[in-house]
């Protein structure tokens, strides 16, 4: 696969056994629509269609779409990090991540783009689900409350009062830092967005992360069935949550 020069941003797609839920019209007529940006799927070792449904999706748009399969289930962590540590080797201006099952539209993606465009030190652009008037954000009640209750463990753990670690909307500036918070797997399955952040605070500082992480509150984002986050991966969250607080306060995630 060779990108056109003007590919600025390579976007990747986790995907594990997502055949019911993939929609490839979608991506496929996002792709000819923008052509500042390519995609990169990652196949994390599925054992569905979905291996299948993305090679047919390639091979219609082959200059913006890229598959990386990996050999076996190694979880969102493991095919985020390997994703982006791929996208970065063409050394686009911008890297990032969005959920196979678009419960954030693709087309909120421009307002990802303009905050970069338009604030030059911001780095960092995280969607964020805030139920506001006049916005669609449809979240599973429970599953609402207690984000609510992480939300506010993992910006103790941060030092950073951030809303929404969890979402799967996220776009980078490949700047160094970035770069370095993406070079080695993560220790975290469950809560690899907190451990990617308190990478980044150790390599800039909390008064420089302050500056350069913005949070977009998203105009849409619905829930789609099918998630694999079950609840009893709550305390699996809670304990990778500790060990992320506890490592970033000794200076070890560098």
């Amino acid at each position: 696969m060779t990108d056109p020069a003007d590919a600025r941003l390579r976007l990747v797609i986790p995907c594990y056994n997502e055949s019911r839920r993939l929609r490839p019209d979608s991506f496929l007529s996002f792709v000819r629509s923008r052509r500042d940006t390519s995609l990169l799927f990652v196949d994390d070792g599925s054992t569905d269609a979905t291996g299948a449904m993305l090679a047919a999706l390639s091979a219609q748009a082959p200059d913006r779409v890229e598959v990386l399969t990996l050999p076996r289930n190694a979880g969102k962590a493991a095919a985020v990090q390997n994703g982006i540590a791929r996208a970065l080797q063409r050394a686009p201006g911008l890297v990032g991540y969005w959920d196979a099952d678009l419960s954030t539209p693709l087309d909120a993606l421009p307002q990802f783009l303009e905050v970069l465009d338009t604030r030059p030190r911001i780095e960092i652009v995280i969607g964020s689900r805030v139920k506001l008037l006049g916005r669609h954000v449809e979240r599973n009640e429970p599953r609402h409350y207690l984000g609510r209750v992480f939300a506010t463990a993992a910006s103790l753990a941060l030092g950073l009062a951030v809303y929404d670690t969890q979402c799967g909307a996220k776009v980078f500036r490949a700047s160094e830092a970035v770069a370095a918070a993406f070079a080695r797997p993560f220790r975290s399955g469950w809560v690899f967005d907190v451990e990617l952040l308190a990478r980044y605070v150790a390599a800039v500082g909390h008064d420089e992360a302050r500056a350069r992480i913005y949070e977009l509150p998203l105009q849409e984002w619905i829930e789609v069935p099918g998630s694999k986050v079950k609840p009893w991966h709550a305390l699996e969250a809670a304990w990778d949550l500790a060990r992320i607080a506890v490592a970033l306060r000794r200076g070890c995630l560098r």
